[in-house]
């Protein structure tokens, strides 16, 4: 019998990750085995979806380098199944795999809508901008079932709370009945992620995600509705998509983005054995050069989680991407930041009273 670390193509079809290898959590490790019979007929990973009782609904973080410091994550895992994704890890948490299981055993987290209201609420809190999508993507495919996503946002527009919001998912436009009153009111901006504009590289890197195409149609539609959008090539990968960081920037200026951004790859954990797996088996004859150039960028490891630079990385390969993002930026008249979002029409949930009100 063989041991195998990736599984056939044809039950994993549609899907990011090669293998499904056991969350470093665990006591126990599980492999594939080839017992020498064939597979034929065998069923694919098919998503699985199981329900929270969530207990809270804001996360709080203290990252020095990021620009928000509480978010909401009405899913668990992601369908898009976006190899290179950073979140991964997170479903080791869960007892779960950050390769297959991460896309296919999905957490939902009906009735957060509820919970989110009571923090809202509390005596203690103080409005700040919510950020959602910033670990899963809250417009995933389940969404369109689950709706949690728009619990959170009708939670949010009903007491006026800022949000910003990070997508691939083009189901956010089923939103725009609420998204356009609470831009108008200066409450959300959306970010939406492209990758790549080649539709055959983003069908192998994120299987499950709506064309890069169909990703700037959503930013048209989001900025035709008042909702000021940023384009995000991210993450960069270098000598893969790097090369397009001008033309996506371009791209989205044309949908109708008014600000940009850009993020290095980052493969923390997990994740760097998963897009090594990927490499090998999609782009074999550049997968030195491109862990190369991330290892240069990262002090020689594949990865450097330090805060100020794992966003970006180090040395003459990354400031020459932060130059050519500078210079289109400028060129194609993005703004620097989209703008601040309100404060000051923020709403206090008002606890549920047995007393009728006369006026």
């Amino acid at each position: 019998m063989i041991e195998s670390r990736n599984i056939e193509k044809e039950r994993r079809r549609s899907r990011g990750a090669g293998s499904n290898e056991t969350g470093r959590f665990e006591r126990l490790s599980r492999v594939e085995i080839d017992d020498g019979w064939e597979r034929e007929g065998e069923a694919a990973f098919k998503t699985e979806v199981r329900l929270e009782v969530s207990r809270s609904a804001i996360t709080k973080n203290t990252s020095p380098d990021v620009s928000f410091d509480r978010s909401i994550n009405p899913y668990r895992g992601c369908e898009h199944g976006c190899v290179y994704c950073f979140a991964r890890p997170s479903h080791a948490w869960l007892g779960m795999s950050p390769g297959l299981d991460f896309e296919t055993r999905l957490v939902a987290r009906p009735g957060i809508g509820a919970v989110l209201a009571r923090e809202l609420g509390r005596k203690s809190y103080r409005p700040a901008t919510i950020a959602i999508g910033t670990n899963t993507d809250p417009y995933q495919p389940i969404e369109g079932k689950m709706r949690v996503m728009r619990e959170v946002l009708e939670v949010l527009w009903a007491h006026r709370h800022p949000v910003g919001i990070v997508t691939k998912g083009t189901l956010i436009e089923r939103d725009l009945d609420l998204l356009a009153p609470m831009a108008a009111e200066g409450l959300v901006h959306v970010g939406v992620s492209v990758t790549t504009l080649d539709r055959n590289l983003a069908r192998r890197m994120e299987p499950r995600c709506p064309t890069p195409a169909r990703r700037l149609e959503t930013i048209r539609a989001l900025s035709a509705a008042g909702v000021p959008v940023r384009v995000m090539a991210s993450p960069m990968i270098p000598a893969l998509t790097d090369a397009e960081l001008e033309n996506i920037l371009t791209a989205g200026r044309e949908a109708g983005a008014r600000a940009a951004s850009w993020i290095m790859l980052r493969l923390p954990l997990e994740v760097s054995a998963l897009f090594r797996d990927w490499l090998g088996e999609h782009y074999p004859e550049r997968a030195a050069r491109i862990m190369g150039h991330l290892r240069e960028m990262h002090g020689g490891k594949d990865y450097d989680p330090t805060f100020g630079k794992r966003m970006r990385g180090e040395g003459a390969y990354a400031e020459l991407i932060a130059r050519r993002f500078e210079v289109a930026k400028a060129r194609l008249g993005f703004e620097d930041r989209l703008p601040a979002l309100a404060l000051d029409k923020f709403r206090v949930p008002r606890e549920p009273s047995a007393q009728l009100e006369l006026f």
